[in-house]
This record gives structure tokens, C-alpha cells and sequence, in this order.
């Protein structure tokens, strides 16, 4: 997002920050009400051109979404669409992508207040290796064939009672409103919304071998350091790095392992 989507954007954050500070607003079922409107949003592309029509006023738009969702979701979730509609957007389709943003946030937030949040931040990135490592279950999560309902159920089976029920939640809808993302493009995006909710950044981590608890703790507070901000370290274990390890946080890669360094060295070699 560019220009006044991200203004608008921002402003949505912090509206939903200061209305989940009030710890009488349930996090997980407002989620749920935002999901349906990013659904509803999403099917309806004439309405969402309405809501975010620059010729029409903020006041009047506010006005038409109240109508439409007073009733089907909570005041709270209204009164969240409302300020949204009244902002200017770039692309309608920035407003779609920001409600499910916040509905997101707002599971992630739930996962906080019950101090489960690092526990979905684990789940997330261990779901997205093994699909990334099977094929057949990537094959049948992304199958354009294959049913919302069914994904839904298979998802369920796999992590039902083994994962945390917002770990469960948010991948279910990823899964089944991929809304023409990548599977991993939208579980590297809910990793990025789970870190930003302790205000720290991700770390991929890739070893040889696992690390220790000292050379998480040494790595976590270099990489801290480094970047200027906490870091949560996701890891991952490759034999085939040889020695050392990889680090990526965010486009920058960080590598110090054997297998690069030969690499190196034989392009040097062949150049």
C-alpha cells in the first residue's frame, strides 16, 4: 500500500489498538465479525467501489456500512469498518486487505492476552515448513478444485488439539480465503503481524545442527543489536548447510555456512 491507503491504514491500527486495550472487548470474536466483512468485501466488489468512492463523503459512506452490518456483527466491528470507509484509499481493493489485516491483529491479540503468542508464532512457521516439505498437502490446500469446506476440515484434522485455537483460526481462513496469495506468502505475512505485536522482528535461522539454549540467547541478542529492535528467531535445521548457519530477516540474508562459503570459493575458482 502507497499514499492514502497507508495513511488510512495506520490510523485503523491504532484504532483497534486502543479498543483491545479495553480488556472487555473479545479480541477472538471481533476477528471473527472482521473476517466475515473481508469476505463480504471481497465477493462484493461493487460495494467495496461504493465504500471507497472519493466523490462520495466520508459521513455518508460511514452511514451505508452501519446500515449494512448493524445487526450481522458487533458495534465494536461496525464502529471499525465505519472509520475505515470514512478515509481515503487508494485502490478499493486496499480497504479489503486492511479489514482482514485487523481482523488478524485482532486474533493475535487475543493470543497475547492469553501469553499463547509465542506459541503461534512457532506453530505458524513450523506449518508453513511442512507444507513446504509435502507436496501432496500443498496440493491439496491450494487445489483450486477442492472445496472452502473441505480445506477447512482437513486443516482441522491436522491441527486440532495440537496447535493453539488462534494458530487454528487464522490458518483455516488463510487457507480457505487465500484471495489469490500464495500459501506462504500469507503465512510469511501472519509471522510478520505476530512479531510486530511484541515490536520485534523475525529471524529465519537455518543450522546443521540445532542450536543451544546459550547460542539462541547469543544469536537473539547480536541480531537484537544489529537490527535495534528484538528479535524472534525461527529455526529451522538443514544438514545440507554443512556448518555455521543462515540468517534471513526479511530480504537480507545473512550467511555464514560451509556450503556458501564453497560455493563461493568454486565460483571464484570458475571465474
Amino acid at each position: 500500500m502507497n499514499g492514502a491507503s497507508r495513511e488510512a491504514l495506520a490510523a485503523a491500527r491504532e484504532r483497534l489498538d486502543a479498543l483491545t486495550d479495553n480488556t472487555s472487548v473479545d479480541a477472538a470474536a471481533l476477528a471473527d465479525d472482521l473476517a466475515s466483512v473481508t469476505a463480504l468485501l471481497d465477493r462484493e466488489v461493487s460495494l467495496r467501489r461504493v465504500l471507497t468512492d472519493p466523490a462520495q463523503s466520508g459521513e455518508s459512506k460511514a452511514e451505508l456500512a452501519a446500515r449494512l452490518l448493524s445487526g450481522q456483527v458487533s458495534g465494536e466491528a461496525v464502529d471499525l469498518v465505519s472509520g475505515l470507509v470514512r478515509s481515503r484509499w487508494s485502490q478499493s481493493r486496499d480497504l479489503v486487505d486492511s479489514v482482514e489485516e485487523l481482523a488478524n491483529t485482532a486474533d493475535l491479540t487475543a493470543a497475547q492476552r492469553a501469553g499463547v503468542l509465542d506459541d503461534v508464532e512457532d506453530e505458524l512457521f513450523r506449518f508453513g515448513r511442512i507444507v513446504g516439505s509435502d507436496q501432496e498437502l500443498r496440493s491439496a490446500l491450494t487445489s483450486r478444485t477442492a472445496i472452502a469446506t473441505a480445506k477447512g476440515q482437513l486443516l482441522r484434522s491436522l491441527l486440532g488439539g495440537k496447535a493453539q485455537p488462534v494458530t487454528e483460526r487464522i490458518i483455516v481462513r488463510l487457507v480457505t480465503q487465500p484471495r489469490g496469495r500464495s500459501l506462504e506468502a500469507g503465512i510469511e505475512s501472519l509471522s510478520k503481524l505476530a512479531a510486530e505485536r511484541r515490536d520485534r522482528a523475525v529471524a529465519v535461522v537455518t543450522s546443521a545442527v540445532p542450536l543451544s539454549d546459550r547460542q539462541k540467547q547469543r544469536l537473539g541478542a547480536a541480531l537484537a543489536k544489529l537490527y535495534g529492535r528484538e528479535m524472534h528467531l525461527n529455526l529451522d535445521v538443514d544438514p545440507a548447510v554443512l556448518g555455521g548457519i543462515s540468517v534471513r530477516v526479511g530480504d537480507e540474508i545473512i550467511n555464514g555456512t560451509v556450503a556458501e562459503r564453497l560455493e563461493e570459493a568454486t565460483r571464484r575458482i570458475a571465474g
